[in-house]
């Protein structure tokens, strides 16, 4: 499934944004939906997850508490709303899905298991 992230920018420490990722031409309502980070040198990092047969959502725990996912399957687009941003959440963010039923609990937080990617939106916090 093609997937279009958008919404990021330069915002100050402390402000918010909120990322979206549309799924061109269908819903999310068979995937499994992801957010990750990367920046240049690192692995790409697990940011959250949606799993929709059990309705769970999962968080790093550097971002638990300040960033929310969230689907929309009306109008197909996974959010990922940031809230009291960090400098160190500076990244490109990426959203991902996995065919439902495809990840198993224990590889949510694993890029590996995630077959659909968007292409990336820089987020930028400013200290």
């Amino acid at each position: 499934v093609p997937l279009q992230a958008s919404g990021g920018g330069l915002v100050q420490a402390g402000g918010d944004l909120r990322l979206s990722c549309a799924a061109s031409g269908r819903t999310f309502s068979n995937y499994d939906v992801a957010w990750f980070r990367q920046n240049p040198g690192n692995e790409r990092e697990f940011v959250a997850a949606f799993r929709r047969g059990e309705f769970n959502t999962y968080y790093a725990d550097s971002v638990k508490g300040r960033f929310i996912i969230s689907t929309n399957n009306a109008k197909s687009t996974v959010y990922l709303q940031m809230n009291s941003l960090k400098p160190e959440d500076t990244a490109v963010y990426y959203c991902a899905a996995a065919t439902r039923g495809r990840i198993i609990t224990s590889s949510v937080r694993n890029p590996s298991a995630y077959s659909y990617w968007g292409q990336g939106t820089q987020v930028t916090v400013s200290s």
